[in-house]
C-alpha cells in the first residue's frame, strides 16, 4: 500500500509517493499512516499502557482535528489515551515526550478532580464516548479501556 503526499514549498510543488514498509496485525484499523487497536478489557493508565507496548505500541497520540474526527466515530466507551500530567502537575505530555499542540478537553477539563478532591489526584486522560472524542483528566487507577497506536514505517 503506498500513500499520496502532495507537497508545498515556496514557489514549487509536487507530489511525493510513500510506500508503507509495515502492516496493521489483525483486529488493528488503519485509516492511514497509523494503526489503532481499541481494548476489550479494561484496566489502569499503566496496565493500558504495558499492553500497547506488549503489541509493539503505545497509547494513542492524538495530534490533529482530522485523526479526532476519525477516532470520534468509532469510540464506543471512555478509553485511556498517552496523555498525562504525571510528572508534574498542569504539565500535560504525550507518551512520545511532546507537550500537546492540539488539545480537545471537554468543557472545564482538566480539573484535577475539581475542588472536592473526591476523585483525588487525576493525572491521565481518557477520551469520551461523546461523539467528540473530547478528553478528561481522571485518576489513573480507574478501570477504563485504552486505545494503541502504532505508527507504521513509510520508505520513499
Amino acid at each position: 500500500r503506498s500513500v499520496i503526499y502532495k507537497l508545498t514549498t515556496g514557489a514549487s510543488e509536487g507530489t511525493l509517493k510513500l510506500v508503507l514498509c509495515s502492516t496493521c496485525p489483525t483486529g488493528w484499523i488503519m485509516p492511514g499512516v497509523s494503526c489503532y487497536y481499541f481494548s476489550n478489557e479494561a484496566g489502569s493508565w499503566d496496565e493500558g499502557r504495558r499492553d500497547c507496548i506488549r503489541r509493539g505500541a503505545d497509547l494513542l497520540v492524538m495530534n490533529n482535528a482530522e485523526e479526532k474526527t476519525f477516532l470520534a466515530a468509532l469510540i464506543k466507551q471512555e478509553a485511556w489515551i498517552g496523555l498525562n500530567d504525571k510528572e508534574t502537575e498542569g504539565s500535560w505530555k504525550w507518551v512520545d515526550g511532546t507537550s500537546p499542540e492540539f488539545k480537545n478537553w471537554l468543557g472545564s477539563q482538566p480539573d484535577n478532580g475539581g475542588t472536592s478532591g473526591r476523585w483525588g489526584e487525576e493525572d491521565c486522560v481518557c477520551v469520551n464516548k461523546d461523539g467528540k472524542a473530547s478528553w478528561n483528566d481522571f485518576s489513573c487507577d480507574a478501570a477504563k479501556h485504552w486505545i494503541c497506536e502504532k505508527v507504521l514505517k513509510l520508505a520513499v
